[in-house]
């Protein structure tokens, strides 16, 4: 197997490296970032020459492919159009490859590592979004990561919120804390031994009432931790773009997407994402604690919004980077 790494200023420019370089047979193993640029490590079965594409193929019309799955998502137009645009410009033959170059220019990725965070995480949402469980995911992937950290629960609104954690915290043998009060929380985070991790699970909060949001940014000042929303996929857009305004106001600028298994548009959530300034970082598409987070990179999006392109094509498929 010939394994490559390619390194450029855009996400674009390097996938075209790699197709350029390894042909559309190439296999996508990892992208994130080094020393500033985009870096995607791609591998090719050497025994396996990249094929020639047929004179016989038909091209396909980019722009129609993308503003018709754009349209299917129910994305709104002015964020479509931009989408489109960007798509176009790439002069890509291949749809998920052009959306991805798209996606990049328009959002931000920032996927949550197996590195220690340099502070405390803490997940913070509308109630039903699936902060208990990310958490736990998160958790998971610490510790198998080799990291010690402890877990907190401020969620002591919902009946039952730490008796889900406390299994989880159990099995991986991570102490598990209950912070009522800003104030226990910065104890809390004080007597946390260095180079421990810290993860904070939050109580769903109503993000259209001030009280709400005075006692979560309480919390979030108390422990120092970088807020990251949890918003569930799906819903409607004005009310996904307001939630979203609300926890950017917070401090948050990172999103975690959940109930991806269960939904099949995804307009609400570019549109938050674009609206609110918050940059993707991991995706979930199973309560399933042993499934865990899947980081999200404009390849990995750009499959789900064009799974049929994405199913069909041969170029350049994501292995790792699908949710």
């Amino acid at each position: 197997m010939r394994l490559r790494t390619f390194t450029a200023r855009t996400m674009p420019d390097a996938m075209a490296q790699v197709r350029e370089a390894l042909g559309p047979d190439a296999v996508i193993l990892s992208t994130g970032k080094e020393r500033g640029m985009i870096a995607v490590t791609a591998a090719l079965d050497a025994a396996d020459p990249p094929p020639q594409a047929s004179p016989q193929t038909p091209p396909i019309d980019i722009e129609e492919v993308v503003s018709e799955a754009l349209a299917a998502h129910g994305v709104p137009p002015r964020l479509a159009d931009r989408l489109v645009a960007a798509a176009i410009e790439l002069q890509s033959a291949d749809p998920v490859l052009a959306l991805a170059g798209a996606l990049d220019a328009v959002f931000t990725f920032a996927p949550l590592s197996e590195r220690r965070p340099a502070r405390p995480l803490m997940l913070v949402g509308p109630p039903g979004a699936g902060k208990t469980v990310s958490v736990a995911k998160l958790a998971t992937r610490l510790v198998l990561s080799g990291h010690k950290l402890r877990v907190v629960s401020s969620d002591t609104v919902r009946a039952g919120g730490i008796a889900q954690l406390e299994p989880f915290t159990r099995l991986l043998s991570v102490p598990l804390h209950r912070a009522e009060t800003a104030k226990q929380l910065a104890q809390i985070v004080a007597a946390a031994p260095a180079g421990e991790a810290l993860l904070v699970d939050s109580a769903g909060i109503n993000p259209y009432s001030a009280g709400d949001r005075d006692e979560l940014a309480a919390l979030i000042a108390a422990s120092g931790a970088e807020p990251i929303l949890v918003l569930p996929a799906g819903g409607d857009v004005f009310d996904a773009i307001e939630i979203a305004g609300a926890f950017r106001a917070l401090g948050c600028t990172r999103l975690i997407v959940t109930r991806l298994d269960m939904v099949h548009r995804l307009g609400s959530t570019l549109a938050a994402a674009a609206e609110a300034r918050l940059g993707f970082c991991d995706a979930g598409i199973t309560p399933d604690v042993a499934q865990g987070l899947s980081p999200l990179n404009p390849v990995a999006l750009a499959r789900l919004l064009l799974p049929e392109a994405a199913r069909s094509s041969s170029s350049l498929t994501p292995e790792h980077a699908t949710p």
